[in-house]
């Protein structure tokens, strides 16, 4: 409820008591107050008559949306009202128009909404009428007859409606009345009509009051001092042929322009019938510098450039006045209506800014709020707006020439992480005219995008014996993501090695995904696994990927030959016994030893270091077998001490001895000849093993051959996921062991497929060699694994026949180390 008191000037202002108006029409809410309100005044309470929670139109940001000119209406977040924030002046805003209406816009965010409101501004009688001068001087010929009329000066009163000017008074006389007579316009023109004929000798002047009253409640007035001097000359006073003038002028006239000629005539002859044009002297100063009326013709020109949007209409008074003494005059209105040309571009206004979008938004959310207009009238002013079809944005028209910029479709930020929209307004006028707007969307991440590693799978190699705590290999990974969401922790999933969790062998750094050993490896007892390396982004919720990682052991020469015959458990030096009787290329002894290490570690060489008579025995490279190199004589010493060092073939070598002590007996006959004899199955058995692997070594040319044509079919097959495989060839191809027998063995136990090579002379346990297969390399390496029993040479084969079909063989992915096994 609104008060208005003016105690000091009309008390029974008092009696204005306004109660909030508020209807909904067309989904607006209008609110309708007086104008003059005390700065802070309620007009009413916005966020109930709108349907907002007040306890949350604060965090929502309910506002009034800044317009052009002043701000004259705020809200107040703690209580939900609408309060005046600048006193109204409606006569300044609508003037004389019979309606006043404030549109607002009102606008609250998270989501964003919009609202229309209007505020109808009520006149109140603040505006006194007011007479342009304070003083009018009337000359009337005394010869004038009653019921002449003399025009007054019009009073003018801002405001409308009710309180605008009612009527005229005039203080009592006996020469004089009032007449007021009614324009089509609704104005309303004060005339002094003469009652009674003046004479000048009996009251040259008369002094009149004139008196203004509006209809407002209580009624205001104005007064202005009207003279009348009695004069004895011209009689007739000009007369115009209108009473007004009405003329349309486009505002694109240029100046200097005619706009109309007014006439008027004097029935007088002679100086008294000789008429001067001119502007009423109460004119305004504006109008006075728009136009000029050539006071000889009546003519009417333009003398400044025209802005309908400034004003769209002026209405001012003439004058024609005769040279006749006392002179005469009337008066006439013209009326200039300004025609709309279409000058003005339209102008964009980004109602609410844009706020960045989560790329995950649902299509048909609000983006900003958009308002186009253009100061032109009619079809001039009507205005479109539009925006390329490019974006994944649309405009959806609402009210009062407003659009909403809404989603269109679905948002990428890995793709386009801004948009600059350009906007396009343009007007109905002929030629239309234009403007553009950039307006800028950000699109906020979402993490949409799991980690991505730089590689499919990883292969390792890591030499046994490696340091605990070294690094054995990096894996990355990138997220298209910004921000948390592509921040990355790599971490190692739980799996079992050897029934023991790969923790125990394995730990990452989160942050660079840097793998290293957390202990020694011992070939030996491990050569190959496989880990699970999980890369998991920051987002939330967040999203992950896998990749495996082959590791593999490779072998050092940490294991010295073992001697495995003779025994010398029970001390270090092996006694043995040989008739004197022996000949040239007895076998007095064989040595045997074996290597834990694998491939070229393992390859076992033969040697005699000391000998008691060098020319007695001689050791062979490779089997190991003693024998002697001439026959014994008489003059050999019957105790022989020899000296044998085993090596094997690594780098660095690492060796062992064995101390034989030869006796040389007499009358050992039957041994000997048992010995002996039992000595020819095995030289037997040795031709026939050199018969058996000279066809392995060329089984397993064949053998390699096909598998390496499988191979080259496989990868082929496997090219999409970079599927490679490796092939080693020992460094010393050219070794041949006569005494080996060799087994092929296809394992395909775990992640991993390799073949294992068995091999071993006639009087030891065999060795297991595996070798790794890989297109990308040249060398094949025999490794040693493990003691194995002997197999014949058709049992290998049956066993790798049985092994060939390509679903037995499976090559992991694997990137070939440049250390040599």
């Amino acid at each position: 409820m609104w008060t208005l008191v003016k105690i000091k000037i009309f008390p029974w202002l008092a009696l204005w008591m306004f109660f909030l108006l508020w209807n909904t029409i067309e989904a607006q809410t209008r609110y309708t107050i007086p104008e003059e309100l005390d700065v802070g005044s309620v007009v009413g309470n916005i966020a109930k008559d709108l349907g907002f929670d007040i306890a949350k139109i604060s965090d929502r940001k309910l506002r009034i949306a800044p317009g052009a000119g002043k701000q004259y209406f705020a809200v107040d977040l703690g209580k939900g009202e609408l309060i005046v924030n600048e006193r109204i002046d409606r006569e300044s805003l609508c003037g004389q128009s019979a309606s006043c209406l404030l549109p607002l816009q009102v606008i609250i965010e998270d989501p964003l909404q919009f609202y229309r409101v209007e505020v109808e501004i009520l006149d109140i009688n603040d505006n006194s009428p007011l007479f342009m001068s304070g003083e009018n001087t009337i000359k009337v010929p005394e010869s004038t007859l009653s019921g002449v009329r003399f025009r007054l000066e019009t009073a003018q009163d801002r405001d409308v409606g009710i309180n605008y000017l009612r009527s005229y008074s005039l203080n009592k006389n006996d020469f004089f009345a009032l007449n007021v007579k009614n324009n089509k316009d609704g104005t309303k023109v004060a005339e002094l009509v003469l009652e009674k004929t003046v004479d000048r000798e009996q009251q040259p002047v008369h002094n009149l009051i004139l008196t203004a009253v509006d209809g407002g409640t209580p009624a205001r007035s104005g007064t202005t001092h009207v003279t009348v001097m009695v004069i004895d000359i011209n009689d007739n006073a000009p007369s115009f042929d209108q009473d007004l003038y009405e003329i349309q002028l486009s505002e694109n006239a240029i100046p200097g322009a005619l706009v109309l000629t007014v006439r008027a005539n004097d029935l007088d002859e002679g100086p008294n019938s000789k008429i001067e044009y001119s502007f009423e002297s109460h004119t305004a100063e504006s109008i006075q510098k728009l136009f000029v009326i050539n006071e000889d013709t009546g003519a009417i020109t333009l003398t400044d450039a025209l802005d309908y949007e400034k004003s769209p209409s002026y209405k001012f008074d003439v004058c024609a006045r005769d040279k006749g003494t006392p002179s005469m005059e009337a008066h006439s209105s013209v009326q200039v209506t300004i025609v709309d040309v279409n000058d003005n571009s339209p102008e964009i206004t980004i109602t609410s800014s844009p706020k960045p979008v989560r790329e995950d938004a649902p299509v048909g959310t609000m983006v900003a709020l958009i308002s186009a207009k253009d100061l032109d009238s009619g079809e001039n002013g009507q205005v479109s707006l539009r925006m390329s079809s490019d974006y994944p944005f649309k405009l959806n028209p609402s009210f009062a020439d407003h659009y909403a910029l809404v989603t269109h479709s679905t948002l990428d930020r890995e793709k386009y992480p801004e948009y600059r929209i350009e906007l396009e307004a343009s007007d109905s006028g002929s030629p239309a005219l234009t403007s553009i707007k950039i307006i800028t969307v950000n699109i906020l991440d979402v993490n949409d995008n799991p980690p991505v590693f730089s590689q499919p799978s990883y292969t390792v190699y890591v030499r046994e014996n490696n340091a605990a705590g070294s690094i054995m290999c990096s894996v990355s990974a990138s997220d298209p993501d910004k921000g948390e969401n592509a921040k990355i922790s790599y971490s190692i999933l739980d799996s079992k090695v050897q029934d023991v969790s790969v923790s125990s062998y394995i730990y990452i750094n989160s942050d660079n995904g840097s793998i290293y050993s957390m202990h020694s490896f011992d070939y030996e007892k491990l050569k190959v696994f496989q880990i699970q390396v999980q890369a998991k982004d920051h987002g939330s919720p967040s999203l992950n990927s896998n990749v495996k990682v082959h590791v593999f052991i490779l072998d050092q020469n940490d294991n010295a030959p073992a001697v495995i015959y003779p025994s010398t458990v029970m001390g270090s030096v092996s006694h043995q016994k040989m008739p004197r009787s022996a000949k040239a290329g007895h076998l007095a002894t064989k040595i045997s030893a074996v290597d834990a290490d694998s491939g070229h570690n393992a390859w076992i060489s033969y040697r005699l270091v000391e000998a008691t008579d060098s020319s007695l025995f001689s050791v062979n490279l490779y089997t190991g077998e003693v024998r002697t190199k001439r026959a014994v004589s008489e003059q050999d010493d019957s105790s022989q001490r020899l000296l044998i060092e085993i090596q094997d073939n690594g780098e660095p070598v690492q060796s062992a001895t064995v101390t034989v002590n030869i006796l040389l007996e007499d009358g050992l006959h039957e041994p000997i000849s048992d010995f002996r004899q039992k000595t020819v199955e095995p030289s037997k058995r040795n031709s026939k093993i050199t018969f058996y692997l000279i066809i392995s070594l060329a089984s397993v040319s064949v053998l390699s051959l096909l598998t390496f044509l499988i191979l080259v079919v496989k990868c082929v097959r496997n090219s999409r996921s970079s599927s490679s495989c490796c092939i080693r060839r020992a460094d010393s191809d050219g070794y041949k062991n006569p005494n080996r027998n060799l087994q092929l063995q296809l394992n395909t136990d775990g992640p991993i497929k390799y073949v294992e090579v068995l091999g071993g002379d006639m009087l030891s346990q065999s060795q297991s060699f595996r070798s790794c297969l890989s297109p990308v390399s040249e060398f094949s390496d025999f490794t040693l694994v493990k003691p194995s029993s002997t197999t014949d040479f058709q049992d290998m084969i049956n066993v790798l026949d049985a092994s060939l079909p390509d679903s037995a063989w499976t090559f992991e992915s694997q990137q070939v180390s440049a250390a040599t096994l």
